[in-house]
């Protein structure tokens, strides 16, 4: 029989907690199920199944990371706001990397132009406005920051970087400030 109390939202975030502690990719009904120690037919009422779990902490994950981008980048501008959205994610990535991972998931495209996905797209075009890009070179330079935060971050937390000097904190700074002068000067095309 199922708990009294058990609703879709205390078991997305409860999947987040697991996926932070187990890894997103160990993330299923059954999983959450003996968390809870109900049985699994008895989840089925708030969640579809694994997939949907899934997505449910993915979009959660997105909120998350939507909010503290938000707040950090409040009042700020060229550098200090890239350097302040960089750093929530690195952050974020670093506190909670299952669901940091989770917020990596392919969602259909109905469901991600429903998502706080939408305002992570807002927030990083508003930092580069202060670099003054204009389109096609904005929307290059959004798959540029992309691709280096979550590289970046990806390979710390895999252990890329913990073997060798300068430590990974003065090489993120680094890669930062490298990003900010080539946003500055961005190359014709």
């Amino acid at each position: 029989m199922a708990r009294v109390g058990l609703t879709t939202e205390r078991l997305t975030r409860a999947g987040a907690e697991l996926a932070d502690e187990v890894g997103f990719d160990q993330v299923t009904v059954s999983a959450l199920a003996r968390r809870f120690d109900v049985k699994v037919a008895s989840l089925y009422s708030h969640v579809k199944n694994s997939q949907d779990l899934k997505t449910r902490i993915a979009l959660l994950a997105l909120e998350e990371l939507a909010d503290l981008a938000a707040d950090a980048l409040a009042g700020r501008a060229g550098k200090d706001a890239l350097v302040a959205f960089a750093n929530v994610y690195r952050d974020y990535a670093r506190e909670h990397p299952g669901r940091y991972t989770a917020a990596r998931l392919r969602l259909d495209p109905e469901t991600a132009a429903a998502s706080a996905a939408v305002r992570h797209s807002q927030m990083t075009r508003a930092i580069l406005r202060g670099y003054d890009l204009a389109e096609p070179d904005q929307t290059h330079a959004v798959r540029l920051l992309g691709s280096v935060f979550h590289g970046y971050v990806s390979l710390e937390l895999a252990g890329g970087f913990s073997h060798s000097a300068p430590d990974s904190q003065e090489s993120w700074s680094r890669a930062l400030d490298a990003l900010d002068a080539l946003l500055r000067h961005w190359p014709a095309p």
